[in-house]
């Protein structure tokens, strides 16, 4: 398992700009967007190693892993 897995990943469709938008809530702000969904999360997964590797260069700790909360039931529950 990369460290990468522990981190949420969410692509999704922004109507209000009319295209993909991928972000990674919990460890970054911003993210990615574009009008291929694959792309987009590709593009998502590199911005994330590419934080982890920020992180550890300048010596902090990384935030809390949001994978495994089960946030996907959650956010549908939720509607």
């Amino acid at each position: 398992m990369k460290l990468s897995d522990r981190y949420v990943k969410i692509v999704e469709w922004s109507e209000e700009d009319q295209t993909y938008v991928g972000s990674a809530p919990g460890l970054l702000l911003g993210g990615c967007h574009g009008d291929d969904e694959r792309a987009v999360f590709d593009e998502l997964c590199d911005i994330v190693e590419e934080a982890i590797a920020i992180y550890s260069a300048d010596g902090k700790p990384l935030p809390p892993p949001t994978s495994g909360h089960d946030l996907a039931n959650k956010l549908q529950a939720a509607e």
